[in-house]
């Protein structure tokens, strides 16, 4: 299952990363990003980077944000496994069981 995994990856990876050299070299043009919309020519507030470095950083920026939102939508999830494995902790302290307790290291690795 990994080689046909690594070989999927291969495939993709591969044709993506052709594609992105081919951009950063057809565009390393510098342009202007001004951030005064009012005053555009203003050289305080303006950054002046190849085309394909800010494609780049509003790809990443896009990213972490849609990481975080996810993150944050996905809290109420992670605290619901988290009081539920330490009921079943507890669970299992009052039966006075000897079986390994799995959900101990779960708890401790989650916080």
């Amino acid at each position: 299952m990994s080689r046909i995994r690594k070989i999927a990856s291969l495939v993709v990876f591969i044709p993506l990363g052709i594609v992105l050299i081919i951009l950063c070299v057809a565009n390393r043009e510098p342009v202007r990003l001004a951030l005064n919309p009012f005053q555009p020519s203003d050289s305080v507030l303006s950054v002046t980077a190849p085309l394909f470095l800010m494609l780049f950083l509003a790809l990443l920026v896009g990213m972490l944000v849609g990481a975080v939102a996810t993150w944050f939508a996905q809290a109420k999830y992670r605290r619901q496994a988290r009081v539920e494995a330490r009921a079943a902790i507890a669970r299992e302290k009052q039966s006075g069981s000897s079986a390994p307790r799995a959900t101990e290291k779960a708890v401790a690795i989650s916080g």
